[in-house]
């Protein structure tokens, strides 16, 4: 069996947040209870309870097969690009992640409800709502975003379905890029060097902020061994 995520829904019940996956599979057959690799990890999960919907209505699958769309319960193991496989050793791309074109800094009405905060942008992060980066330096998670649309959908969000009043404010940085290096100890010097400006995205991956796009360039040019990335693969683990 092999299978393809292609969407998160975190919120299929108000009063219970279960998380379901939707995954269409592309050829085989879908058992339940089956052992299933998640290429992106190289972990084996257990299907228990894989479900159809029809309209509102939800319908345990004992089985499934290809071109068949089922929804799969979890608690944030699985996200949008993610393959499913019986044992074979292949990965869809999945969908690659884009630099944001908007930086800001999110701020809680509350203070007390940081943590839940801290959850909640996980999970919308994990949907592809939008981007959070957790700067190198301890300082508030940034957001990002492509367009100020996103924003407006934010803010709903986070107060209609975490109860999460939220504003924003604008970055001191206007710009983020991917950096890595084919030499581990050129890249850990650039990082240390540039510790304010750098921050990790939800897969822990490094990003660099600049204030600029001629900051940017510059460093660019200075640092001619890192690799500034507006794109990232999806795929963390390749096949072996």
């Amino acid at each position: 069996m092999t299978g393809f995520i292609f969407k998160i829904q975190a919120n299929m019940d108000p009063n219970h947040r279960d998380r379901i996956a939707f995954m269409r599979i592309c050829s085989g057959r879908l058992r339940r209870g089956m052992k299933v690799h998640l290429m992106r990890t190289g972990k084996t999960i257990s299907i228990h309870t894989p479900q159809f919907f029809f309209a509102q209505d939800r319908v345990l699958a004992e089985e499934a097969l290809a071109g068949d769309i089922v929804g799969i319960p979890n608690h944030g193991t699985l996200r949008i690009g993610d393959t499913l496989t019986e044992g074979e050793r292949l990965a869809f791309r999945g969908v690659p992640s884009f630099a944001p074109e908007i930086l800001r800094v999110t701020r809680l009405e509350d203070a007390m409800k940081a943590k839940k905060l801290h959850a909640a942008m996980g999970q919308l992060a994990e949907e592809g709502v939008v981007q959070v980066f957790n700067p190198f330096d301890g300082s508030p998670p940034i957001i990002g975003v492509v367009g100020a649309l996103q924003l407006d959908v934010l803010v709903e969000r986070m107060a209609v379905e975490y109860n999460l009043p939220i504003r924003f404010e604008p970055s001191r940085f206007v710009v983020g890029r991917w950096v890595g290096a084919d030499d581990r100890a050129e890249l850990e010097r650039f990082t240390t060097h540039h510790h304010a400006a750098m921050a990790r995205d939800a897969d822990g991956a490094p990003v660099f902020l600049a204030e600029s796009a001629f900051m940017l360039t510059y460093e660019t040019e200075r640092w001619p061994k890192i690799t500034f990335s507006d794109i990232k693969d999806y795929q963390l683990q390749a096949p072996r």
